[in-house]
Order: structure tokens, then sequence, then C-alpha cells
């Protein structure tokens, strides 16, 4: 009785596929928001640096 309950699962899980994803999307890494935060550190640092060059 489980395996026809487990096939029958499957098989909703199949057909609703198309109205809803089976597995949620992974959440973004933080190393993304590392990488964020030092290209923007970066130009901000080159932002100053051309500012000091016109003073």
């Amino acid at each position: 009785m489980m395996v026809a309950d487990n096939r029958l699962e499957q098989a909703a899980r199949v057909s609703m596929s198309g109205f809803q994803d089976a597995e949620p999307a992974p959440a973004p890494r933080s190393s993304h928001l590392s990488l964020r935060l030092g290209a923007i550190a970066l130009l901000a640092a080159g932002a100053l640096t051309a500012a000091w060059q016109f003073m």
C-alpha cells in the first residue's frame, strides 16, 4: 500500500509541476553580499581618489 501511495504522490507532483515548483529556489549566498560591498567600497575609493586629484 505504501508503494502505491508514493507513486500517487509522485504523479501528483509531476502533474502539478507546471503550476508550482517542487523545490523552492535557494536563498542567495552571503558571498554575493560581500562581493557587492567590496565593489561599492572600491568605487567609493576611486571616486575619492578622483575628487582628491581635481582639488
